[in-house]
């Protein structure tokens, strides 16, 4: 590795005339201060598999910080704050963090909130200085770490290979969060996956607007990004200064979520904005509307594509198809009630369908697969699937089903099917499925016919009453705001739609929202569960 490559650069304000001011560290840097705090943490006595909670901000600290906590061995939670106050109390409590690292603001909430007081027994703060008492400045621990030689604390060294190397929570969009363990063998497996699949070439220059896959560019020996924006509305993304960040930068490689793409995609076509430089866009979280990906596609030279990979915080990648593929071909099997293509098996992953089954499977045997074309459940099978959740052995026997001694395969809790040329289509989460009298409904297969309508941006199908006796409901955002007197046309026209296709013609009932309820992480995502008690209550 190059060690006056620029490893990251990270925003600190902005200069006269509007642009954003960057600090940054080389790679010979970013292993020097990752080097000095891991070495603090263990002269400070800090032992390997010691756990802790993060709420550090994405800047040059938390990258440091991760890396600093791998090398010392000691096992990261990564906390989202926008999982809500009531998910985070739950999830610290479950991880029983021993260390909470944060900046002031997360101490102030740590104490309003009680988290983790059962558990924690060392509380730091990032910066120079505390403000709490019992609270330490995490420079007191870099300063342990200059008193004492320099030392190999890498995770080879320490022979933590089959340890728990960090824990990281799921969105929470079908349910609470969970603590998913992650070894160090299954992110040395996703980073070769990431590579191989994606062709990452060192020297690359990776723009990420989700922390937590930022964390891959230094390891793929790119320079990192940190843009300028709020990680907790991608919707809402300031698009001049991504545009700005990419010129600046010459940005190769862009990761975002479908509602920062199509943030993008408008406000780019509505400029005339080129991004020349980028190589390639990366669009995870949920599927990305074709519509999007066409205007999206107008801002990149001829040669670069939209790549929107298929997984889960489980595991992943677990598929990917590219735009070409897609606005070529497949998304018109979409708009026709085909479902979701999600494109052929990352390299290293074997992916099977098995019949839909709802409870847990305690060995993995072939004969459970359906024939090429039938819906069923995913499972995948892959290096870099994770082995288990943290406090949650009810929840691992329904996710995992064990292979080959201690080898398990993870069920996605989606439903989908195999084509003729080995592609994955996705159906819907297998817990949304809509459960009529006259049999099953899957959510993507019916919701893509409806949302390759005019006017419609997105919508979610949800059925009201109890299981066996549903009535299917289309919950739809319209890409304005509409009128009663436009809301009315346009159910006539969905209505119309439905009758066309045989999956959908059960769907009567349209009800209109300004703005679906989705996920925090990637605003991306639809609360399906909070439409269904909204629905039902009707």
């Amino acid at each position: 590795m190059a060690p006056y490559q620029i490893a990251l650069y990270a925003p600190t304000g902005q200069v006269p005339g509007g642009k954003t001011s960057y600090q940054h560290l080389t790679y010979a840097q970013l292993d020097a201060e990752v080097n000095l705090l891991a070495q603090g943490f263990i002269a400070e006595g800090l032992q390997p598999g010691t756990r802790v909670a993060m709420m550090v901000p994405p800047s040059l600290p938390f990258f440091v910080l991760t890396f600093a906590l791998f090398r010392a061995g000691l096992v990261p939670i990564f906390i989202d704050p926008g999982m809500g106050i009531k998910n985070l109390k739950r999830c610290i409590a479950e991880a029983k963090p021993e260390i909470f690292i944060g900046t002031s603001k997360a101490h102030l909430a740590r104490l309003l909130f009680g988290w983790g007081r059962a558990s924690l027994t060392r509380r730091l703060q990032v910066g120079d200085r505390s403000f709490f008492f019992g609270v330490t400045p995490l420079a007191d621990v870099r300063a342990a770490g200059m008193k004492h030689p320099r030392v190999d604390t890498s995770v080879q060294e320490l022979d933590l290979g089959q340890h728990v190397a960090a824990i990281l929570f799921t969105s929470g969009s079908t349910g609470a969060p969970k603590g998913v363990i992650y070894g160090h063998a299954q992110f040395n497996a996703q980073i070769a996956a990431l590579k191989a699949l994606f062709q990452f070439q060192p020297g690359e220059v990776d723009l990420s607007t989700f922390p937590l896959f930022g964390l891959f560019a230094p390891a793929l020996a790119m320079t990192g990004v940190i843009p300028q924006m709020d990680f907790t509305r991608p919707a809402q993304v300031d698009a001049a200064k991504i545009f700005a960040a990419v010129d600046d930068f010459g940005i190769s490689n862009l990761f975002g979520s479908p509602a920062l793409l199509r943030a993008l995609a408008n406000a780019g076509v509505a400029r005339g904005v080129t991004l020349p430089s980028l190589r390639r866009v990366i669009s995870a979280g949920a599927a990305v509307d074709p519509k999007i990906l066409r205007q999206a596609v107008r801002l990149l030279r001829p040669d670069a594509q939209i790549f929107t990979p298929y997984g889960a915080t489980e595991v992943l990648p677990v598929a990917c198809i590219g735009s070409d593929e897609i606005l070529g071909e497949t998304a018109a099997g979409s708009a026709d009630g085909r479902g979701i293509c999600v494109g052929k098996p990352a390299p290293g992953v074997r992916l099977q369908v098995i019949a839909i089954h709802d409870q847990v499977i305690g060995q993995w045997s072939d004969q459970f697969c359906v024939p090429q074309g039938v819906v069923g459940e995913i499972v995948v099978d892959a290096p870099q699937v994770t082995v288990a959740y943290d406090s949650r052995p009810e929840a691992t026997a329904l996710a995992k089903i064990p292979r080959d001694g201690a080898a398990v395969m993870h069920r996605m809790g989606d439903l989908g099917y195999l084509d003729d040329q080995g592609r994955l289509w996705f159906c819907g989460r297998k817990s949304h499925r809509l459960k009529l009298p006259t049999g099953d409904m899957y959510t993507e297969i019916c919701e893509g016919i409806f949302n390759a309508q005019p006017k419609v941006y997105r919508s979610a199908l949800v059925g009201r009453g109890a299981p066996g006796q549903m009535v299917p409901v289309l919950c739809v955002e319209a890409d304005e705001h509409l009128k009663k007197e436009q809301k009315l046309l346009l159910s006539r026209a969905l209505r119309q739609t439905a009758l066309a296709h045989p999956a959908t013609r059960a769907v009567e009932e349209f009800r209109f929202y300004d703005g679906l309820p989705v996920d925090i992480r990637h605003n991306s995502k639809i609360f399906r569960e909070q439409l269904k008690v909204e629905v039902d209550r009707a």
